[in-house]
């Protein structure tokens, strides 16, 4: 089943608004790259990559909840409902 998922195109209205939160994590994650190159103090790095934590845990989040309001809640019929389920169950270890 995983294998399916990995080949079939989805895409949704929250996918823009995801990539951005993920570019932003991109850009924490390279100051924080340039932060230790140049001899910051620890604790403002920590503070960066803490920023970089956010970010990425909050585009995850919205990117599950999307999921979730958009493949499983619509899933209609028997064959419909237990592939959701099994996305649901695949999707929940990352969680």
């Amino acid at each position: 089943m995983q294998e399916v998922l990995r080949m079939t195109e989805h895409r949704h209205e929250s996918h823009p608004a995801i990539v951005k939160r993920l570019n932003r994590a991109g850009g924490h994650l390279r100051s924080t790259v340039d932060m230790i190159v140049a001899g910051r103090p620890c604790v403002e790095i920590v503070q960066q990559l803490h920023a970089v934590e956010k970010a990425v845990a909050s585009a995850k989040r919205a990117l599950i909840n999307d999921h979730i309001d958009h493949c499983l809640v619509h899933a209609d019929g028997t064959e419909a409902v237990g592939s959701a389920v099994e996305e649901f169950r695949i999707i929940s270890k990352y969680l």
